[in-house]
């Protein structure tokens, strides 16, 4: 199958072609031929298979073939991400794809000045991709009008409400026109967002291009038991140990990304960070910095589990296992893009046993467990069985207490 059997027309195919796009992935070629119909779309798919081309594209075409002027302050197709990084990720390909066609677009987030925002959205946008809390910070200031929507697209929407946006949504959902078309995007979709999707979407056409919440099959997942307090030294003595050239960590809290930084600073490794204290233009600035290969080491929280496109990377690493399980699906989706072979390896201590039994019962696997010579924890993490259940050691009978059987003996010699 190629892109113009899909129906795109000939500058968006000669546009990819000059990307190097040859072939239509499986969500793709389900996902385009729908939306250029016009149709609502809900749509799973694990990260690195296209999904953003699957809604960018006909998005794109859809806005073209009107040929209509957008007016001053508004927009016509308007993208919800959750994090300012997969929002310049997202628009970065709005753009790209966009190149042969006269049509404008822009990214609006928190963390940087709102003010450049608002002007670049007088003489109006085709294309707005927006977190949920500056769009409506624009809105409330009469930056943005919302009449001219005729496509809403939620990337991540299940991350949007992991991060609290649930409110927010619901106020921008009622501030669009109703006649609209409506499309949903994730490489997972919770229960609260199929609720979400059945309120919002009318008659959608749903694509699961890959197995609900599966990781990619490329990516060789283990883990290692350890001590908490080992974490960081048992990191450290992996990272040599397998000679890994570049590694995307996540830790839990910011303070356990700075600690991990300092750590790999003192011992010469370049190293940066990227968390939710950090100002847009350093989170940028870092996440380039890896790109480049001038970082051997990008540590994050989960504000970069999604919306870090990174080419190549061999090795994602949790210092931390991630409290919400989805999460370990984004993480490890960072590698093993695109059909490339990749690694995701998990340092869990014993107290994480439940954070692990419930990434399990959600991939429907269990992930092997490799024992690190000279780290055996002193707290044993319980063993898991397939479905993420927590194998529990049995219990040992009681012995009767001494003073007991002091007792029965006494009884016994009286009669």
């Amino acid at each position: 199958m190629s892109f113009p059997s899909l129906g795109l027309i000939d500058p968006i195919v000669q546009t990819l072609a000059t990307l190097g796009y040859a072939t239509p992935t499986a969500v793709q070629q389900q996902a385009i031929p729908a939306i250029l119909s016009g149709k609502d779309v809900m749509a799973a798919a694990q990260t690195g298979t296209g999904k953003t081309a699957g809604f960018a594209l006909p998005v794109l075409q859809r806005l073209f073939k009107r040929d209509k002027k957008v007016g001053s302050n508004a927009v016509r197709a308007l993208v919800l991400v959750p994090t300012r990084e997969l929002a310049e990720q997202v628009h970065e390909s709005f753009r790209a794809y966009g190149a042969g066609l006269e049509l404008r677009t822009m990214v609006a987030y928190g963390g940087v000045s709102i003010n450049p925002q608002m002007m670049n959205l007088r003489k109006g946008v085709d294309v707005l991709v927006a977190t949920p809390g500056r769009l409506l910070d624009l809105h409330r200031q009469n930056a943005v009008k919302f009449n001219e929507v005729i496509s809403l697209v939620l990337d991540e929407a299940d991350r949007m409400l992991d991060l609290g946006f649930s409110r927010e949504l619901d106020q921008v959902f009622a501030a669009l026109p109703k006649k609209r078309q409506t499309l949903l995007f994730s490489a997972t979709f919770s229960d609260q967002i199929r609720a979400m999707a059945n309120r919002l979407l009318r008659e959608p056409v749903r694509i699961e291009a890959a197995p609900r919440n599966s990781t990619v099959s490329a990516i060789r997942q283990w883990l290692v038991p350890v001590d908490k307090k080992r974490k960081s030294e048992l990191f450290l003595h992996l990272l040599g140990k397998h000679g890994w050239t570049q590694v995307l960590a996540f830790a839990r809290t910011r303070k356990g990304v700075d600690e991990l930084v300092g750590l790999l600073d003192a011992r010469r490794i370049a190293a940066d960070a990227i968390h939710g204290d950090k100002p847009q233009p350093a989170r940028l600035r870092a996440l380039e910095r890896f790109k480049a290969g001038e970082v051997k080491v990008l540590v994050a929280t989960d504000v970069a589990a999604r919306g870090l496109d990174i080419d190549d990377l061999p090795v994602v690493v949790n210092i931390d296992l991630p409290i919400v399980a989805e999460d370990y699906v984004h993480r490890t989706g960072r590698t093993g893009r695109a059909g490339a072979s990749g690694e995701a390896v998990s340092l869990v201590a014993a107290d994480e046993v439940e954070f692990l039994a419930a990434i399990e019962a959600l991939t429907r696997q269990t992930i092997e467990r490799v024992e690190e010579d000279g780290f055996a924890p002193e707290h044993r993490v319980p063993a898991t069985e397939a479905g993420g259940k927590i194998v529990k050691k049995p219990k040992k009978p009681k012995k009767p207490k001494g003073d007991a059987k002091v007792v029965q003996e006494d009884v016994r010699f009286r009669r």
